[in-house]
């Protein structure tokens, strides 16, 4: 399973837009590709995705960009990832389809294993908000920072 260039994309440019503006202020999107070096155009892309999406706000004329439609912690990887519509899937299969991900009719024999590593995958990217990006606090983080 591998997360392709347009959800880490995604995920750099929201987080650098948190970083350096949030709700309150207008980011151009010039500034976050030149700081993440990734190409305007692509992220014009994406913006686009994240708009219709809610996920951001566009501010017109001069001191415009993009903002945060909504406060950093309430933004999850999960919402970004989506909003650019990148499938976390550990399968190769197609849900809809009765063919399994090596072509045969049915499910490989691991099928489970890897359908349940996606599902875990995408619950605890649920769990990480744009702010725990930016204070680098994961789930195993907390835990082990309410323990101490």
């Amino acid at each position: 399973m591998r997360l392709t260039s347009k959800g880490r994309y995604a995920v750099m440019a929201m987080a650098d837009l948190a970083l350096h503006g949030g709700a309150e202020r207008a980011v151009p999107l010039q500034e976050v590709a030149k700081r993440q070096e990734i190409s305007l155009s692509y992220l014009e892309q994406l913006f686009a995705r994240m708009r219709r999406a809610g996920l951001v706000s566009g501010v017109r004329g001069p001191g415009g960009g993009y903002r945060l439609a909504q406060p950093a912690h309430v933004v999850t990887v999960a919402d970004i990832i989506a909003a650019v519509n990148e499938p976390i899937k550990a399968t190769r299969c197609d849900e809809a389809s009765t063919k399994s991900c090596i072509g045969r009719t049915g499910r490989c024999i691991a099928h489970g294993l890897w359908a349940e590593m996606g599902s875990r995958i995408q619950v605890f990217l649920g769990s990480v908000s744009l702010a725990d990006v930016l204070e680098q606090r994961f789930d195993g983080d907390r835990q082990q920072v309410a323990a101490e």
